[in-house]
């Protein structure tokens, strides 16, 4: 993959031109440019140099002009399954790419390359010829995030080996190990980076100092931690502090931490600035729980492991769209360093084992996409247009999980209060569902908020219509909540309910939050929902873990409907309320008339 094609050349220029540019550019080649009308080759010395005259020259440099477009040269008989995809935003993550590539076939494998570029390049390899033909073609300059990615096809070596057997034209030699068969899995692969940034605030005094002159200083930290960092110095104008966003590895973001801490230190020095200046990380709350610990033991561990002092801020100070706790800790340089490596660990840590509960139960939820939660980037999701996520304002909030704070307390997974949808689900025309929601009387003013500000938020966040019934008498003890949305607005609303109601504490600290929800079904199909003998609704309590009851000798409502009844945790009434309403659909199918076969005439009537 040393030979380079350079395409969109001007007729004007000539083989000396590009020389001059490759020397202007410090890049090496090792063979005269073959100069065609519009086109040229050159050979570069290896594939670590034929890439980044790739990176520095493709689509950035004008000849006379036009500006040049430089890219692997592959003979067509060699183009076949293999495609390299460059260009790809630093902090993508591997399912979101994943997702894209899945569009056109199967891959069968997807490998990081090593290069000096900031952005990432990837090796991937689809089973069949027309799937990797048609990726090219659908992914060459799609934007993401503001990059447009870079697709070109990657040399056959078996046609290569066989042609120059026969003294075809000169082939291109493989490099490097071969790429790893068979699907890729996230614990055989590198990833981009790890999939939970690290954020930390400073003092805004200090954010000129780790900018440095014209950026100086934090292009060198972003080339030696190979990280890239977003400092949100235009958010929260006049703030004391600002925050900054670090995408890497964990080594690298730790590393990319210590020398910014470094540098702060440094500059209280030079400007004799006497207060201490602690690290303070932004953790996403439902986590926090679990870095804390039973009784506090594992934040207990760290400060002594570590010889620091560490403090985590109220709950309070949360909100529906400020999802973080700062963690400050106080210590040494290399204390504090030591600290941010075992607290970004246990989060890490509580953010995969959410990933891997929710992939578990991915298939048990008919008509939800859990694989969709919000916890990528936002615009990192592969292609989601604003429209298709309900997205919080912007601002330099959590770039995991964009939704909410703990909508179920800290010890449930994220994935069960934050959700984004995309795929083929949003093509379709989802019908709008209507689920009545009891919750104790008690806590009605906690869910509308001062002068209606949270049902209005909750309502907008989840993408539904949400609204708290009258009370039925006085000394009602419970009052209906009707939440009417599609089934990812169901999830959402729901969900933050049960949190809602869990962080006010109208249940105990060990209490399970149980609510009763009621949907209605046609009452010609009750008895699909309860089965032969009560098979079906006992097979539906064993599987969800929720109560749920068709009451006898219901009298159906003016739209011929009957009332189902389910009470459990939330996890459980969902799981319930998705069951019966794909038993509901099979016997809407089933009642619709059966049209005939397309491309066949009826049959005539004698």
């Amino acid at each position: 993959m040393n030979k380079l094609y350079i395409g969109n050349v001007s007729e004007k220029a000539s083989a000396l031109d590009l020389e001059t540019i490759f020397e202007q550019w410090k890049i090496p080649f090792s063979g005269p440019f073959l100069v065609k009308t519009g086109y040229a080759f050159v050979d570069c010395p290896d594939e670590k140099i034929a890439m980044k005259a790739i990176d520095t020259l493709s689509g950035k440099v004008e000849l006379h002009g036009k500006r040049l477009e430089v890219e692997h040269s592959v003979p067509k008989r060699q183009r076949s399954c293999k495609l390299q995809i460059r260009n790809i935003p630093p902090h993508m993550q591997w399912e979101v790419l994943d997702g894209l590539l899945a569009q056109y076939g199967t891959v069968e494998s997807c490998e990081q390359v090593n290069t000096d570029s900031e952005t990432a390049v990837v090796n991937v390899r689809y089973a069949a010829k027309d799937q990797a033909r048609q990726a090219l073609e659908k992914l060459n300059g799609f934007l993401m995030e503001n990059y447009a990615l870079k697709v070109t096809y990657i040399p056959d070596e078996s046609v290569t080996t066989d042609t120059s057997s026969l003294g075809g034209r000169r082939g291109f030699p493989a490099r490097g190990p071969p790429p790893r068969q068979g699907s890729p899995s996230l614990g055989a692969r590198p990833r981009l980076q790890s999939d939970v940034p690290l954020r930390i605030l400073v003092p805004t005094q200090f954010v000129g100092a780790i900018i440095g002159k014209e950026g100086a200083t934090i292009r060198n930290i972003t080339k030696q931690t190979h990280s890239k960092i977003d400092i949100h110095r235009k958010e929260n104008a006049g703030a004391a502090e600002k925050p900054i966003t670090i995408h890497s590895t964990p080594e690298g973001c730790s590393s990319a931490c210590r020398s910014i801490m470094e540098i702060m230190q440094k500059e209280a020095l030079d400007t004799k600035f006497t207060e201490d200046i602690p690290l303070k990380i932004l953790a996403h709350n439902n986590f926090v729980g679990r870095l804390i610990g039973k009784e506090g033991r594992n934040l207990k561990k760290i400060e002594a492991d570590t010889e620091t002092k560490i403090t985590i801020s109220p709950l309070q100070d949360l909100t529906l769209y400020n999802p973080e706790r700062t963690i400050t800790v106080k210590g040494s340089t290399e204390a504090c360093a030591k600290a941010e490596e075992e607290i970004m660990k246990k989060i890490r840590e509580s953010y995969e084992n959410d990933i891997a509960a929710m992939n578990l139960q991915s298939n048990l939820i008919p008509g939800l996409n859990l694989n969709a939660l919000g916890l990528f980037p936002g615009g990192a999701s592969g292609g989601m247009t604003p429209s298709m996520v309900a997205t919080p304002p912007t601002g330099p909030q959590a770039t995991y999980p964009p939704f909410g704070c703990s909508a179920l307390g800290s010890e449930v997974p994220i994935w069960a209060s934050t959700l984004s949808f995309s795929g083929p689900a949003l093509s379709q025309q989802v019908e709008s569902e209507t689920v009545h929601l009891f919750i104790p009387a008690l806590a009605v003013g906690a869910i509308i908020g001062k002068q209606g500000q949270h049902i209005k938020q909750l309502s907008r966040f989840a993408g539904a219509s949400i609204k708290i019934a009258p009370a039925e008498g006085m000394d009602a003890k419970q009052r209906m909540v009707i939440i009417a949305g599609p089934p990812e607005a169901q999830f959402k609303a729901q969900g933050r309910i049960f949190g809602k109601l869990k962080e006010e504490n109208f249940f105990g600290p060990k209490e399970e939050v149980k609510l009763e929800a009621h949907i209605k079904v046609p009452s010609f199909a009750a008895g699909r929902v309860i089965g032969k003998g009560g098979k079906t609704v006992n097979e539906l309590q064993n599987l969800t873990s929720a109560e749920v009851v068709v009451p006898r000798d219901q009298t159906p409502d003016e739209n011929d409907q009957v009332v189902v009844k389910i009470t459990g945790h939330f996890y459980a009434s969902q799981l319930a309320q998705r069951k019966i309403q794909e038993i509901l659909s099979q016997v809407r199918r089933q009642q619709q008339p059966k049209a005939p076969p397309t491309g066949q005439p009826m049959a005539r009537r004698k």
